[in-house]
């Protein structure tokens, strides 16, 4: 099963490359699914098809042409049947600090958990063997960027301070609950959250796996392909593999009159520079097109034009972002591709079994393997677009 991703600055178009690559792959006979972490999704309007979730009548992937399946998340239904001990909690305590019972139950669905439980749906999807592509329309870059990190982030909370506070709060849940003046979480909540640190791993594990991949979408304009630099960058940071570029909505030079042709030739400045910029990678483009692309079929035929003969659901092919290789004498090398990226933007730090990456404004923790975390840091440097973390033997202080 394939997985693609696309992510972009916000009004470049990904939600209609994203669609047409489902329509195409669909048209080719593969069941493909379509769904968004955006919350707000617009793929039932580009398909111009009724609105689908459980408040228009339906929970479950809406076939909106044959083979092809959409679906929107409905944050507040998917809470509920998944996170039902948490939303209990959450409910005791809103109700201790008085709050209206129908607006406590609107607030406890927690602020950015749409992106997080369609990730969980995306999961349950993949896992049901039923799909033979699932392409996700993924929220604007910093957010998406926020959503992947997540589960790492999170995975160093629960295994680091979750056990602590879940040992403190049962011991002293009497005299808490007197203090606070609220009730304090029970096992059923721990564990919750623990269940909700399992699937979200199993999904950084799917999108970083060899069948995943992220496609940036990008308009030829200089603040939109600086921002497309950064999330190359930040997506490599995080282990998951970039397999193309889209450069869409360019001006198409025939019969150009004065105004349009100064477009047409400021984009074709910052075509090159994408060409340069990812060097390796697939660039489609994508002209404006006479009207507004709506509809399965106009959504096929775009996705036709962009990827001509081109395969736009290959497996990805090279090692990935992030390897480990051995050395002669007993050691390893870590490598990491930070394209873009010098070593004076690259903090790192060695924190017991963990190593710390820092980049710009994302940080990533990497728990490292026991091969390695026996291992001490011997040296790092930054090496055409490659981080690479030299790891020996432990030096053994004489007696």
């Amino acid at each position: 099963m394939r997985i693609v991703l696309f992510t972009g600055k916000g009004g470049v178009g990904k939600s209609t490359v994203a669609a047409g690559t489902a329509a195409l792959a669909a048209a080719r006979g593969l069941r493909t699914l379509v769904i968004s972490t955006d919350a707000a999704h617009s793929l039932a309007d580009a398909y111009g098809a009724a609105a689908t979730g459980a408040r228009h009548g339906g929970a479950e992937p809406t076939e909106v042409a044959p083979g092809l399946f959409l679906q929107q998340v409905d944050a507040q239904l998917r809470f509920e049947q998944s996170w039902a001990d948490i939303q209990r909690y959450l409910l005791s305590v809103l109700d201790a600090a008085g709050m209206d019972p129908v607006a406590a139950e609107e607030m406890t669905v927690i602020p950015g958990a749409e992106e997080v439980l369609a990730l969980l749906e995306l999961r349950q999807h993949a896992r049901s063997g039923k799909w033979d592509v699932i392409v996700v329309d993924c929220a604007p870059t910093a957010e998406t960027l926020r959503l992947l990190a997540l589960p790492e982030a999170l995975g160093w909370y629960i295994e680091r301070l979750l056990p602590i506070q879940r040992r403190l709060v049962k011991a002293l849940r009497p005299v808490l609950n007197r203090a606070a003046g609220v009730p304090m979480p029970g096992d059923a909540v721990f564990d919750a959250i623990t269940r909700l640190h399992a699937e979200l791993d199993d999904v950084h594990e799917l999108l970083s796996g060899p069948d995943a991949s992220v496609r940036l979408v990008l308009t030829p304009e200089r603040v939109v392909l600086a921002e497309a630099r950064r999330a190359f960058t930040s997506l490599c940071l995080f282990g998951y593999r970039v397999d193309g570029v889209v450069a869409n909505r360019i001006f198409p030079a025939d019969d150009a009159d004065r105004w349009r042709a100064a477009w047409v030739e400021a984009q074709a400045g910052v075509l090159a520079e994408v060409a340069q910029s990812f060097n390796g990678l697939p660039v489609f483009t994508s002209e404006y097109q006479p009207s507004e692309p709506v509809g399965v079929a106009a959504l096929a035929d775009l996705a036709t034009t962009l990827y001509g003969d081109a395969d736009p659901l290959a497996a990805p092919v090279g090692d990935g972002p992030f390897r480990v290789t051995r050395t002669d004498s007993g050691g390893a090398v870590v490598h990491l591709a930070l394209p873009f990226v010098t070593r004076s933007e690259v903090d790192l730090a060695r924190n017991g079994d963990e190593l710390v990456m820092t980049v710009g404004s994302y940080r990533r923790l990497l728990t490292l393997p026991p091969g390695l975390a026996r291992l001490r840091v011997a040296g790092a440097r930054v090496d055409d677009g490659e981080l690479r973390v030299r790891f020996a033997e432990p030096v053994l202080e004489a007696r």
